[in-house]
């Protein structure tokens, strides 16, 4: 019969202190009788797809662990053998840099054991294209890694929960995505995660790739890949922690340099800056930043835009050829979020100001 769900409890982790995680026995490889099975790591973290409503307030709040939820959705893991990591039921906006990193550091033990395919982490959808691409810059494996959650919680009608994890699954074990990095799979597309970006609070197709579109589509269990990433930024060094703190500023109109001066008597270990259109800012901006890469402090540019880069096409003071002759790191198509994760464990990983802009332009691998 079905499974009685849990009462909703709220998430006990500090935010800050990765929890103990629960690891299942490894289910046996090869059924009697039957084919090798590809066999998939599911590291369960929390989020939106492991909630349910409060029966008092109706909101929703952290209530299913992997296992609870992998037996609330029977044919999700029909593609392969599952292993399953219960993290912790941490909702995304509580995810801290320590617990990325703890989180990476399971993805590469289970990257570097011959008889994983493919690895999911399943998470909440506020930071996951923060935390996607944070774990893209770190895996260095051929291993498929794929981030998933859903737009809406277990007790509603329409959850796409079982949906989305199902198609991950059959993504991570697929034999096409070796090699493509991390991707995240959101309501039957396959994205970058050096792109994927949630461009609506709420809808189902929230998450797009706005800059090279998707890498894929997934309909009924089948993968049709349509092109593959080639190469994409990665941090070789393994970074112990991040640095901390990162601000990111985005400029908006009459916007000068005192909340980045701010930043920086702060203490700020770096500073990204979300530039209007392709790299423009006012020039007192400009100034602020320059002051603090004196300090030094590295200062990243990029765009507020949802798609496109900054570049050195305005000579006006304050454009965007002003800051990148001043020393600012460009961020190529990066958004601010992005480039701020790429800065705090670039610096964590100890790269210097010409790895760090290799590193944030991707051209090259850091």
């Amino acid at each position: 019969g079905p499974v009685p769900p849990r009462r909703p409890r709220p998430t006990d982790r500090r935010p800050d202190r990765p929890p103990t995680a629960q690891v299942s026995e490894p289910a046996p490889a090869e059924r009697p009788g039957g084919p090798l099975r590809p066999r998939v790591v599911v590291i369960f973290t929390g989020g939106t797809i492991a909630m349910l409503p409060d029966p008092t307030t109706g909101a929703a709040v952290p209530a299913l662990r992997g296992e609870d939820l992998l037996a609330r959705l029977p044919d999700v893991g029909t593609a392969a053998d599952l292993e399953v990591i219960d993290w912790g039921l941490v909702p995304a906006s509580h995810l801290r840099f320590a617990q990325i990193l703890d989180i990476a550091a399971r993805i590469r033990a289970a990257a570097a054991r011959a008889d994983v395919s493919g690895i999911v982490v399943v998470q909440g959808t506020d930071v996951l294209e923060e935390t996607a691409f944070a774990w893209d810059l770190l895996h260095g494996a051929d291993s498929p890694v794929v981030v998933v959650g859903a737009m809406r919680n277990a007790g509603q009608a329409d959850y796409d929960g079982g949906r989305n994890l199902a198609d991950a699954i059959a993504v991570a074990a697929d034999p096409q995505m070796r090699g493509q990095g991390v991707v995240v799979v959101m309501d039957g597309l396959v994205l970058p995660a050096d792109d994927a970006t949630k461009m609506h609070s709420q809808a189902l197709d929230a998450f797009q790739a706005p800059n090279d579109g998707a890498l894929g589509q997934i309909t009924d269990g089948r993968l049709a890949l349509q092109r593959e990433r080639g190469d994409r930024r990665r941090i070789a060094v393994w970074p112990e922690r991040a640095a901390e703190p990162i601000v990111l500023l985005t400029a908006v109109v009459s916007t000068d340099g005192d909340l980045l001066r701010a930043a920086l008597r702060g203490g700020a270990a770096g500073l990204v800056v979300e530039a209007t259109g392709s790299g423009n800012t006012d020039p007192d901006l400009l100034a602020a930043a320059v002051e603090a890469m004196a300090a030094p402090v590295p200062v990243v540019l990029t765009t507020r835009c949802a798609a496109g880069g900054v570049g050195p096409f305005y000579g006006f003071p304050g454009g965007g050829r002003s800051w990148q002759e001043a020393g600012a790191l460009l961020a190529g198509s990066l958004s601010g979020p992005k480039a701020r994760v790429a800065l705090a464990l670039g610096l964590g990983a100890g790269l210097d100001h010409a790895a760090l802009a290799a590193l944030l332009a991707g051209h090259e691998r850091a």
